[in-house]
């Protein structure tokens, strides 16, 4: 069996966090100097290990085995969220360098390579999974000339500051035989199981949408209740209306979340003229997916109806649910049982670069447990032992799949 070093697992994890480092976290967001310095660190590592380092206009990083016509692709993105954890995308990365280099370091004679990606910007600074989907072939240049970052900054204007150039890393069919992603589980579900390994069996479908009520701004002082077209009123009772109406339409996997709500003009002595939150929910069923959003625009328009103002729905955002390869996925759970631990099947609530790099070749991930289920947040965390576990699981899949020769 390949010996995985967890010392220097560690360490490179370590190190990885030191670039745009944040008390116990890490700001590390898309195209920031962190990003770049860490991008070049990574080439660098990947290049000592004698792997072919490619890095194209996006920042994806990409070091392919030489001398082999078929490679089992492994890693993730090392993009954060602002002010983020240090193991979210980041483990999965240095999984995939340490696999490698151990691979290597073993002298095997291997009939299948193994190609590492870190992917840029998954977390959506500018664009949701540009990375992946660059690789995948399904981002057109119109999608990158549209895309922002926030508070308006192109991306294209990111990728000059940047200094990246170079043609985009397309995957090569060919040579690819699939794709596999480690990441920290970002929930509780794990730690509440008592289990160490879980294995992804699909990802969740997503809907984002923003709802808009449009009334009049008066003197909050000097209008009576019954003469106002208060636009607040509205969408608060929209937002009240959505836990009882969702409640009854989930299942048990649905989460929903209101994540923003704006009045304006925004001042306690006059009624709001417009107002406008930001919902989102997600589910596995698209047929439940679907249901959701038709009440949405069903409440909408009643709103509309009852108050007289204009209440509007704008769905920004629409991912289907997808799973992932069964056979991959079986081969990380055979591997888990071959280090002595029963893995779990989860569904994925989170999107990820691999139910993107799944639309075009064979793909599976699996989840070590997050201390306390925190992500996003500097509190995220993972016990070393656990992160050393799930990088073995991984190295015994690919020495599964390798001397398989799976097509």
């Amino acid at each position: 069996m390949v010996e995985i070093k967890s010392e220097r697992l560690i360490a490179d994890l370590r190190r990885l966090a030191e670039f745009g480092k944040y008390r116990t976290g890490v700001d590390r967001i898309a195209f920031s100097q962190a990003d770049v310095a860490s991008r070049d660190w990574l080439k660098q590592r990947l290049g000592e290990i004698g792997l072919v380092v490619q890095q194209d206009r996006f920042g994806n990083v990409y070091g392919a085995w030489p001398d082999v016509d078929r490679a089992l692709l492994l890693g993730s993105h090392s993009d954060t969220v602002p002010r983020g954890g240090w193991l979210d995308g980041a483990m999965g990365v240095i999984y995939a360098l340490e696999v490698a280099r151990a691979f290597r370091e073993s002298g095997m004679s291997v009939p299948v390579g193994i190609d590492v990606i870190a992917f840029q910007d998954e977390e959506g600074t500018y664009l949701p999974l540009l990375g992946s989907k660059s690789l995948a072939g399904l981002l057109s240049e119109g999608d990158v000339g549209h895309a922002h970052r926030s508070d308006g900054e192109a991306l294209t204007s990111a990728i000059a500051s940047a200094g990246f150039s170079g043609d985009p890393i397309v995957a090569d069919r060919h040579r690819l035989i699939g794709f596999l992603e480690g990441h920290i589980e970002q929930g509780p579900r794990l730690l509440a199981a008592g289990r160490r390994i879980g294995i992804v069996t699909g990802f969740a479908g997503t809907r984002r949408m923003s709802v808009k009520a449009e009334g009049r701004a008066d003197h909050a002082g000097t209008t009576p209740m019954t003469m106002r077209r208060d636009a607040g009123r509205a969408i608060f009772a929209f937002a009240s209306w959505v836990d009882s109406a969702f409640l009854e339409l989930s299942g048990a996997e649905t989460v929903w979340n209101i994540g923003s709500v704006a009045l304006r003009p925004g001042a306690p002595n006059v009624v709001p003229s417009r107002a406008e939150l930001a919902l989102e929910f997600r589910d596995g069923d698209l047929g439940r997916l679907e249901r959701m959003e038709a009440a949405v625009h069903d409440k909408a328009a009643a709103l509309q109806r009852e108050t007289g103002l204009t209440v509007s729905v704008d769905v920004t955002t629409r991912v289907p649910p997808t799973t992932t390869n069964s056979q991959l996925a079986e081969e990380l759970a055979a591997a888990a049982v071959d280090l002595g631990e029963q893995p779990m099947r989860l569904a994925s609530g989170a999107g990820h670069d691999c139910m993107i790099i799944g639309q075009t070749m064979p793909a599976a991930m699996f989840f070590v447990p997050s201390i306390g289920g925190r992500s996003h947040d500097i509190d995220e965390d993972t016990a070393e032992e656990d992160i050393v576990f799930g990088c073995r699981v991984l190295a015994r899949a690919v020495e599964r799949l390798i001397s398989n020769e799976l097509p």
